[in-house]
């Protein structure tokens, strides 16, 4: 079986970096047959029936972590070993095996160390950025009238780390149909895709954040980063200067875009100024660090940059079952679908500006 993110790097190093299907063969393990299967129907997000897998271990997790926190606390003949410890945990109702639990304390111990060695040396972050290599990606909030009301906006931030060349899109919500639409629209203002994308723990992005760098990332989010073949890398918490160029394009942004911005019919006509008022500052904002201009340092990347395939099917699914009177709800809104799918489940494919609802593979409304 494949995941994911599997084939998110099957891609890249095929596609991008144009490795043989010998090569990552022997990387991943994998047949060269499954390896062509999934480059040439380009499938980026494989799937498989939902199986039930849940460990005996799960409800004993986070007990288990405090005793093993405890017992690394105490001296070495203090220490209750393993099998004490899946005694006391039988005592408690876990029917599981030694084994399940000495595998458990394994891994656990090794992110321990893992994270003590990374605390000890320092995570260090590079600050010179090579042409093409990166770009950093971040949300703010800022206000804008529009239609004559003072509107509150969640805004995205994109910011290529060598050139400085930056892009903005503004929309109701986080969510994450207008974070993939968002990334639709920045690949193509901005010229080509980096080789890397640099991110905080959004939750539109990363489900669960593990030890170290170990994150629980979102799979739509994933099949996003597969199909533009990039590779997402998530900042530790509360380390915003990991992502520094793109922090501060926040604060700029206030005084150089929003402060001077007139009111608007729509938000479409907000978001056509906002492109515009962008490549206008390329060309007024000096790089600081190589000669011209951040207009001048951008033509410079571009060549530097993978180009834009087609846009991503920026959607999320939801299922939903058809009134007897014809009609799905979301969001507190109703919307009609052909009476010959009353009563039955459908699919609705959330877009940043439209809904599609989907029956038998097909679009029906």
């Amino acid at each position: 079986m494949i995941d994911v993110a599997t084939l998110s790097v099957i891609r890249r190093w095929a596609l991008r970096e144009k490795l043989s299907i010998r090569e990552i063969a022997r990387r991943t393990h994998l047949s060269r047959n499954t390896i062509r299967k999934y480059l040439r129907s380009d499938t980026v997000e494989p799937r498989y029936a939902q199986r039930s897998n849940v460990s005996k271990l799960d409800p004993f997790v986070d007990k288990l972590s405090v005793w093993l926190t405890t017992e690394s606390r105490k001296g070495r003949k203090q220490r209750r070993s393993i099998q004490q410890i899946h005694l006391d945990l039988v005592s408690l109702g876990f029917t599981g095996s030694y084994g399940r639990v000495a595998a458990f304390a394994r891994s656990w111990r090794a992110a321990q160390q893992t994270a003590l060695q990374t605390t000890g040396r320092g995570t260090f972050v590079p600050l010179v950025f090579g042409p093409g290599e990166a770009f950093q990606f971040d949300w703010s909030e800022d206000w804008a009238v529009i239609a004559g009301v003072r509107t509150k906006l969640q805004v995205a931030h994109f910011k290529l780390s060598y050139s400085r060349a930056f892009y903005l899109q503004a929309y109701p919500l986080q969510t994450h149909e207008m974070l993939f639409d968002a990334h639709n629209r920045a690949f193509i203002a901005l010229g080509g895709v980096p080789r890397r994308g640099i991110y905080d723990n959004m939750r539109t992005a990363v489900d669960r954040v593990g030890r170290g760098k170990s994150r629980v990332v979102n799979a739509r989010f994933s099949a996003m980063v597969s199909h533009y073949l990039f590779e997402a890398e998530f900042c530790n918490p509360a380390s915003g200067w990991e992502k520094g160029q793109v922090e501060k394009n926040v604060r700029d942004a206030r005084h150089r875009i929003w402060h001077t911005a007139p009111a608007f019919a729509s938000l479409d006509a907000l978001n056509v100024w906002l492109a515009d008022r962008c490549r206008q500052l390329w060309q007024e904002i000096a790089h600081g660090q190589l000669p011209g201009t951040v207009f001048d340092a951008w033509q410079q990347e571009v060549p530097a940059l993978m180009p834009v395939p087609r846009s991503f099917d920026s959607y999320v699914e939801c299922g939903k079952r058809v009134s007897p009177t014809c009609l799905v709800n979301f969001e507190r809104n109703r919307y009609s679908v052909p009476a010959s799918y009353a009563n039955r489940p459908v699919s609705l494919h959330v877009y940043a500006d439209r809904l599609v609802v989907v029956a038998e593979g097909q679009a029906v409304s």
